[in-house]
């Protein structure tokens, strides 16, 4: 297939590698000009670094990236998706399946990447719309170390053109029908990384991190469900495997602020030090906006939001999370 990957970040780049190892042709837009030179030559140190990867058609140009493609993978920062789309409208984009590879929320809308790509695309691409999530690190897929994700469409016919496009023998995809679930599970996970690696940070130990990943589970479950999203889609790969690879994994972007915040840096020394994004510290905003709209309880995500933006202190927050109204499991 001819796909274009918009996003040379991270996992835009380990994508376009998996794509051109299944065999496509792949065109990769890049925001920096420097970027798409170092891919051309062979690598993205900026934010792929020590990752071989082979001859990849890396470009500044995105009306030449996105045109006449029949696969289009979005992967870029959840806060530029509109503006990078509202770019393509007068491209030549003929009939593509467009996958969002992108966890996030909006801040101000509380869209969905899917819901934001169905705003920016011609009605005759909505059944042709996907999201692809599940636990995997950039750095790991661009190595080809097995990873298994998973690609959720209202259309099953879309969903498998993805799967059978992009699994390879160290690529496993499963599909879904429940987008909501996928998207929700994606965003809200990295929400409760944070969590995790603040407690990491004030040296809490393991069961405070068994803790915070099966009630913060729970929560991201409850929101995907008030947003009509289906409980079982939270107990698979976009749900608990997402939510524990980022709660425990090294790579974690979104671990790594929450440690550090725990250390006692502030958010704008740990961001001014970051290339990449940790999605999880926008999305504390829109996830707990989202609750708050669909009526859902969030305690983990509305702490988080305190310890970001509302000057709560971490080891405050957590005694005042453990004393809370005591309360059956399942309520």
């Amino acid at each position: 297939m001819k796909v274009g990957v918009i996003g040379a970040g991270s996992w835009g780049t380990a994508l376009s590698k998996l794509c051109a190892d299944a065999g496509h042709a792949v065109s990769l837009w890049a925001y920096e000009k420097e970027v798409a030179e170092q891919i051309r030559a062979g690598c993205n140190e900026t934010y792929l670094p020590g990752v071989e990867l082979p001859p990849l058609d890396a470009s500044n140009n995105l009306a030449e990236v996105v045109s006449g493609r029949e696969l289009l993978i979005s992967v870029m920062p959840s806060h530029v998706v509109r503006e990078v789309w509202s770019g393509v409208r007068d491209a030549d984009l003929g009939d593509p399946i467009v996958v969002s590879a992108t966890k996030g929320i909006e801040n101000v809308t509380l869209a969905t990447m899917v819901e934001v790509l169905r705003e920016s695309l011609p009605v005759r691409l909505h059944d042709r719309l996907a999201a692809l999530s599940g636990p995997s690190f950039a750095v790991e897929v661009g190595n080809r170390l097995p990873t298994a994700v998973v690609v959720a469409s209202p259309s099953a016919d879309t969903a498998r053109t993805v799967q059978k496009a992009l699994s390879t023998d160290r690529f496993r995809i499963y599909t879904s029908d429940d987008v909501v679930g996928v998207e929700v599970g994606g965003a809200a996970k990295n929400v409760i990384a944070i969590a995790a690696g603040v407690a990491e940070g004030l040296r809490f130990g393991h069961n405070t991190r068994a803790a915070l990943i099966t009630r913060g589970l729970a929560e991201i479950t409850r929101l995907a469900v008030a947003k009509a999203g289906n409980p079982m889609t939270l107990a698979g790969l976009a749900g608990m495997g997402d939510l524990v690879l980022t709660c425990t994994g090294g790579p974690s972007r979104n671990r790594s602020v929450g440690l550090r915040l725990g250390q006692g840096e502030s958010l704008e020394a740990i961001q001014a030090s970051m290339k990449a994004v940790a999605e999880g510290v926008r999305s504390a905003k829109s996830c707990l906006a989202l609750g708050r709209r669909l009526g859902v309880e969030m305690p983990i995500t509305a702490t988080v939001h305190g310890i970001l933006y509302e000057g709560l202190d971490a080891r405050e927050a957590t005694a005042a999370l453990m004393k809370r109204q005591l309360k059956h499991e399942l309520e």
